[in-house]
């Protein structure tokens, strides 16, 4: 891109943009007023490790929580792990003993770091406050690696209520058992022939909990729900198992649906009025169609809730320039504080570089000038760091193309961003045994 047309894109955001000068004393109301009466808003990051990415979410959050009644939150984590927090922030007695501790999976800085801990917290606080226990916010994991964790939960909600059904499912789930060290390789197994695929079995289960739903539900309905959805989620995880062998549409399309129907049956179980905050990478948040996934073939969630809500979907997407995250080299690797490469030159990051503003919200579904659409529209570069980061290629393996106005109704950008800070291992020693993170 020739720099005079870099510079006149530029200095065009610039005069749209609504600074930041920090986070806490950000000026939201204009970001509010154009959320308006959305049902679901999304809330992107650009990187799966970036402290001011969590912390601007949560200072969105809790502004939709205090003055627009939002009732659920829902992230990009596993249901089992999430449902500790959940516990936690809505004054519930805390699960079995022998249950696992929360976000002990690979990465565990994800959801495990100090950001979280304090939005927790301040979740914690606010339900406290509220006098009917229906009124309090929620929070939910929508995604569905956790094979047999939730495995776990479903066995042991049924040895309460039903021992009988609880013996059946032992034997069901027993054909998944060999493969809980690495539940990849079941697929492996199951693709090659080499072992009987397990769907009929994990399907049937789920079938036979749906089919009692009322007797189950009498016992305690919010366990009811905790326990169908990790059958669901069992259900689905052993097709995503198999079908990432066949390539990444098929495993990306299964596992964006399973969040996005996790989101619906959320809001169907609540009512009709019940709003909810998402926090999830750009790539799911971000409307797919408006990114080179599309033309691969594939949907994530933003498509989804655009299709399925409309105007009532507000997608907001996260960018930095430079700092530092939270990141690995290789899938299952340590953890390491990483130092993020400037952004390319012909990417939608540099624009917002060269605007000089430190941080800001741009909207882009309805932008103070109407020409930053039509001008920012044509695609252009775009970043996406998720638990893997890997500078020295990081062209062709961190930016995809899109169009961004297409691709979110609003933008917020850090120049210099940080990583987040992972909370210890013994975090919850001395705290409440309801505390989520504890071991």
């Amino acid at each position: 891109m020739p720099a005079s047309n870099t510079h006149l894109l530029s200095t065009l955001i610039r005069e749209c943009a609504h600074p930041l000068p920090d986070i806490e004393g950000a000026d939201l109301a204009p970001l509010l007023e154009r959320i308006g009466g959305a049902r679901v808003v999304l809330l992107g990051e650009a990187t799966h490790g970036t402290a001011e990415f969590y912390d601007m979410r949560a200072r969105i959050t809790q502004e939709l929580i205090r003055h627009h009644g939002f009732g659920m939150v829902a992230v990009e984590a596993d249901w089992p792990d999430a449902a500790r927090i959940d516990r936690f922030v809505r004054h519930l007695p805390p699960g079995p003993p022998d249950e696992a501790a929360a976000f002990t999976r690979f990465p565990t800085w994800m959801w495990r770091n100090e950001q979280v801990h304090r939005f927790s917290e301040w979740l914690r606080e606010w339900n406290g406050a509220v006098e009917d226990p229906v009124n309090q916010v929620s929070f939910h994991g929508l995604d569905l690696y956790s094979l047999y964790t939730s495995i776990e939960a479903v066995l042991r909600y049924l040895d309460e209520v039903d021992p009988d059904a609880a013996r059946l499912a032992r034997h069901r789930y027993g054909c998944l058992m060999p493969w809980e060290r690495d539940p990849a390789d079941y697929g492996a197994a199951a693709l090659a022939g080499q072992y009987r695929v397990c769907e009929g079995q994990v399907v049937a289960m789920l079938g036979d909990m749906l089919q009692r739903r009322l007797d189950y539900a009498r016992h305690d309905g919010d366990r009811f729900l905790d326990a169908v959805q990790n059958a669901r989620l069992v259900a689905n995880a052993e097709r995503y198992y198999r079908v990432m062998y066949y390539g990444s549409v098929a495993s990306w399309n299964l596992r964006d649906k399973h969040m996005f129907d996790t989101l619906a049956q959320l809001l169907e179980e609540r009512n009709s009025e019940t709003r909810v905050v998402v926090w999830e990478h750009n790539s799911h948040v971000g409307d797919a169609t408006a990114t080179e996934m599309g033309a691969r073939g594939e949907h994530n969630v933003g498509s989804l809730c655009r299709a399925a809500f409309g105007p009532d979907a507000y997608l907001v997407g996260f960018g930095t320039d430079h700092g530092t995250v939270a990141a690995a080299s290789d899938w299952g690797a340590p953890m390491e504080f990483k130092e993020i490469r400037p952004a390319h030159r012909d990417s939608y990051e540099r624009l917002c570089h060269e605007t000089g503003i430190a941080a800001f919200t741009l909207a882009l579904r309805d932008p103070h000038r109407a020409e930053l659409r039509s001008e920012l529209e044509p695609p252009r570069l775009e970043r996406a760091i998720g638990v893997i980061y890997r500078p020295e290629s990081e062209l062709q393996s961190h930016y995809f193309h899109a169009s961004l106005p297409r691709q979110f109704d609003e933008y917020v950008w850090f120049d210099r961003t940080s990583a987040v800070s992972p909370l210890g291992a013994l975090v919850g020693a001395g705290l409440p045994e309801t505390w989520p993170f504890g071991l």
